[in-house]
């Protein structure tokens, strides 16, 4: 596939004639040249400094339907659709929040440059952080390449940036997925996406530019539409948290409020939330919403406050772009149920969703209009067992935030409803109650069905899976993005033995998560995984695989290792007499998964001094 073309202007001596006719023919070239995207941008950094982003673009993704020829995305004619762009809430101008990172899609108008083919372009770029973060896509195939970040007083770091194709990328990564790609014969029903791509920042300096990998060749391009530094979460502290597993259809919920139960780990004198649209293909709105203590069901102890956006009571989330309330002065007690409600004005046909909240909250009836301020919770008369659209709860202060990253062991599956007895929530009550390490909050980002390898949800589309895209394809939204992150504890594996995978797949995608983490400065511990004998699935063939896996991390943890330490949850779970089995005063009866005395052992096992980076 030829590259998009690129107006090259011939100097007198390299075919063109000499004369008047041939200078005539220069000077017409020089002209149009001087009219490109590309030349205005030389221009706007000569003598070779830093310009901004916009004033580099030299290719056009985005077309009108109507007059899909305007616009050249991969060389062959094919771009994005503007229609399907405002669709999703993506408009010219309009700032997402994307993974943490505040990007702006490109003000272009459809059939005007609207993104930089990666050549080495110095892009002036400000602010400080642990990540810069870029809006890219790769044409030709999946495009990477090495760049460098500039900090003031001279000091750089390199990263590498891979842009997966706009075309046959990964849906578990990618940012959106639009419906359509546009050729010049006609509109075509197929998957265009765009990817949200976080490389390593030194947090300590102030960014100043980057410079753009070289052109990854003749036949590939790296497109960047947007970049930023993701600004720290200095002064919070994640307090709760639950990952989106999957896309499903609800309701339709149409003007009714949600009124979600949360349960904090670490408290402050101020709070924020997070709503994720993700993995959705169309924006939904927020109509208000509020925040409270829990009195009993839904009921509140005292009247809602409200939240705002932005200033603003409301606000719409773009398709797969999260929402932050504005920083509010309101005391969040350590370990207690929070009551998040919002209005939803509607129609909500599908939403992205955590499953097994093992929480029940509340829902308000059809048409009830905006509930988010009442204290009684007469109105909230259905409950719900899910965590949809809510993704965090972050308090003011605090010495920042552990992650748990897992599977249905971390997410509590078995353990009892409304209990708060999942081995996160008691390891943050460990944290609350003594004070030899920081109090961390502790965020639980276990996905019941959740894989190290494989996606089970594709990350895209509605479904009734809501397994999640694999450990290794979420990091950066479920870890690297946390608020207030300090350190991760990786406790997954056992589905992907369960399932086939190779232990040398597990333990490589094990390895690549510790690598990326540490890239960003946090501290990695692993967990080696739980026996599950008497389980259907849990043949001596999986018991092998699994402790390969847990082999391998005991060998690779410590200073200087894959892993900065190592938690044996298999040591403390399993039964002494029979290590492929799990200790049946810790078994909740189905052989897979702890009850709540085992979940409490394996939190009350963990030396706390290991959390700290």
């Amino acid at each position: 596939m030829p590259k998009a073309g690129r107006v090259r202007v011939t100097p007198a001596g390299s075919g063109f004639r000499t004369g008047p006719a041939g200078a005539v023919a220069v000077v017409v070239l020089a002209l149009i040249a001087a009219l490109t995207p590309s030349a205005a941008a030389a221009r706007d950094r000569a003598p070779g400094g830093p310009a901004p982003l916009h004033r580099l673009f030299d290719n056009v993704a985005t077309g009108d339907d109507a007059d899909p020829g305007r616009a050249d995305f991969d060389g062959a004619g094919g771009s994005l659709s503007a229609q399907d762009l405002a669709a999703a809430g993506w408009t010219p101008g309009r700032t997402l929040s994307l993974d943490a990172a505040r990007l702006t899609w490109p003000r272009s108008a459809p059939g005007t440059p609207d993104n930089v083919r990666a050549d080495g372009q110095p892009v002036r770029l400000h602010g400080r952080g642990d990540a810069v973060t870029f809006l890219v896509a790769g044409t030709g195939g999946t495009a990477t390449g090495t760049g460098t970040v500039r900090y003031r007083g001279g000091a750089t770091s390199t990263f590498t940036l891979t842009a997966p194709d706009w075309r046959t990328g990964p849906l578990g990564t990618k940012a959106l997925a639009l419906p359509h790609v546009n050729t010049p014969d006609g509109q075509l029903d197929e998957s265009a996406r765009l990817y949200a791509v976080s490389v390593p920042a030194d947090r300590r300096r102030t960014v100043e530019s980057v410079v753009l990998p070289r052109d990854p060749g003749p036949r590939t391009d790296l497109h960047v539409f947007a970049a930023s530094v993701r600004e720290p979460s200095d002064g919070w502290t994640g307090s709760w948290a639950a990952s989106t597993g999957g896309y499903t259809e609800v309701g339709p919920w149409t003007d009714r409020t949600l009124r979600l139960v949360v349960h904090t780990s670490a408290g402050g004198p101020g709070v924020r939330i997070r709503l994720d649209n993700t993995f959705a293909a169309g924006p939904v709105r927020i109509g208000s919403a509020t925040v409270a203590l829990q009195d009993s069901g839904a009921g509140a102890a005292g009247e809602p406050v409200p939240l705002a956006f932005a200033g603003r009571s409301g606000a719409e989330i773009p398709a797969g772009a999260q929402l932050w309330s504005d920083p509010l002065d309101f005391s969040v007690p350590a370990n207690t149920n929070l009551l998040v409600s919002f209005h939803l004005p509607g129609p909500v046909l599908a939403a992205p969703v955590h499953t097994k909240a093992l929480q029940r909250s509340f829902l308000s009836t059809p048409g009830s209009g905006d509930r988010s301020g009442d204290a009684d919770g007469s109105a909230f008369t259905e409950t719900l067992t899910t965590y949809p659209f809510l993704t965090g709860v972050d308090v003011r202060g605090g010495p920042g935030s552990v992650v748990a990253l897992g599977d249905s062991i971390t997410d509590g599956n078995t353990s009892t409803v409304d209990g708060n007895r999942r081995w996160p929530n008691v390891l943050a009550q460990r944290l609350q109650r003594q004070h030899e390490v920081p109090r961390y909050g502790v965020l639980n980002h276990g996905i019941s069905a959740n894989r190290v390898v494989t996606d089970r949800y594709p990350g895209d589309g509605v479904s009734t899976d809501t397994g999640g895209v694999s450990a290794q394809h979420r990091l950066e939204r479920d870890v690297l993005a946390q608020t207030g992150v300090r350190t991760v504890v990786v406790f997954e594996g056992i589905n992907d033995v369960r399932w086939g995978t190779p232990s040398e797949q597990v333990t490589a995608g094990l390895r690549a998560i510790a690598e990326r983490a540490r890239e960003r400065g946090l501290k990695v511990v692993a967990a080696t995984v739980a026996p599950c004998e008497g389980y259907p699935d849990c043949s001596p063939e999986v018991d092998a695989r699994r402790t390969a896996v847990n082999a391998f991390i005991r060998e690779h943890s410590g200073p200087g290792e894959v892993f900065d330490a190592m938690l044996d949850f298999d040591a403390v779970i399993r039964d002494p007499e029979r290590p492929s089995r799990m200790l049946p005063a810790y078994d909740s009866g189905d052989h897979l998964h702890p009850g709540d005395a085992g979940l409490r052992a394996l939190a009350e096992s963990v030396d706390l001094r290991k959390l700290v980076p």
